[in-house]
């Protein structure tokens, strides 16, 4: 069994489901600029970036690809506006998700949530879902100079928490996840559910794939 000195956990995708919110958004901006909505399915594959990077997709229509500047200038702003008012309106944590944060806390593991979500999002969002307790240290999108799948959120975390890369592990569900593990020298775990622009996480070769955070129970040993 896996016996890391720190875990960290990725926000949407891994223990939120924040698509719905995230798709009313994209769908009333894209309103608003006279465009035709984007619709669920579509944002799904978009998101874990943040939100400049979903912003310019549900203007392109294209995971890779660059808006007109000023189209993204209008749009931007209006999104962020759309999305401050249902940061969580509609979104919800997975189901296991309470249950395996509890037995992480009851296991002795020191926590942290690393998100590419702006900071504006991140903390209500975390505080409305009843988690935010849960985590000593959160590093939102916007915290640091880099994000994922930059190793940088990742190194932070593991210097705050004083804990050496190879015994720290990352829960995520992404490939920015995967690839921001093993740039920082991480163990990492992906949850089979997540937002991976349609691709299947197994393919990225995490060190585990798992269907529900109560799965942990069967992967770490208690920490004390």
């Amino acid at each position: 069994m896996l016996q890391p000195k720190m875990i960290l956990c990725d926000l949407d995708g891994t223990l939120v489901d924040s698509v719905p919110d995230l798709t009313f958004c994209v769908d009333a901006m894209m309103e608003r600029l006279g465009r035709a909505p984007r619709g669920e399915a579509a944002v799904r594959t978009w998101v874990g970036n943040g939100v400049e990077k979903l912003v310019c997709r549900a203007l392109t229509g294209q995971l890779e690809g660059e808006p007109d500047a000023a189209d993204y200038a209008l749009a931007y702003p209006l999104f962020l506006e759309l999305y401050a008012e249902n940061t969580y309106t509609r979104s919800i944590l997975y189901p296991g998700v309470r249950e395996g944060l509890d037995f992480l806390a009851s296991a002795g593991y020191p926590l942290g949530c690393v998100t590419n979500k702006a900071a504006q999002f991140t903390e209500p969002l975390l505080s409305h879902l009843g988690i935010r307790e849960r985590f000593t240290l959160v590093v939102s999108g916007d915290s640091l100079p880099r994000k994922k799948p930059d190793p940088m959120p990742l190194l932070h975390a593991a210097d705050h928490f004083g804990v050496v890369p190879a015994e720290a592990l990352m829960i995520g569900d992404s490939v920015s996840d995967v690839k921001a593990a093993r740039a920082a020298g991480f163990g990492i775990v992906c949850m089979s559910y997540g937002y991976n622009h349609g691709e299947d996480i197994r393919d990225s070769n995490p060190d585990a794939v798992i269907d529900s955070m109560v799965e942990l129970k069967g992967l770490l040993a208690p920490l004390a």
